[in-house]
């Protein structure tokens, strides 16, 4: 099941990086481009990792829906208060990167 989301995730940062290069401007373009990027990538990560390190996979992909769904929501006219709630996303990808490398370690 978390692949599905991966790759629901992944096609959802293709969309909104689309949308920030070509139907915005100004900081919503910024939020939009900065929150594909990091949403892509830990999508990509979550797809390789989910079977060996499902929770690991799930804090990565949780952080980053978190962190890149405040700047869309920003994006589209959230109130800027919003990006108050950004950097939990960062903080839970930043633990499943740790908990992550902790786990490759013991091996």
């Amino acid at each position: 099941m978390i692949e599905a989301l991966a790759a629901f995730s992944a096609a959802l940062a293709i969309a909104a990086g689309a949308f920030g290069a070509h139907g915005v401007e100004g900081h919503a373009a910024e939020w939009l481009k900065t929150g594909a990027a990091y949403q892509l990538v830990h999508a990509v990560v979550v797809l390789v990792i989910a079977r060996t390190h499902g929770t690991q996979a799930a804090l990565l992909l949780a952080g980053a829906l978190i962190f890149a769904g405040t700047l869309y929501l920003m994006a589209l006219g959230a109130p800027r208060w919003f990006g108050a709630i950004t950097p939990i996303g960062g903080a839970t990808m930043i633990i499943g990167w740790l908990w992550l490398g902790v786990a490759l370690a013991r091996k």
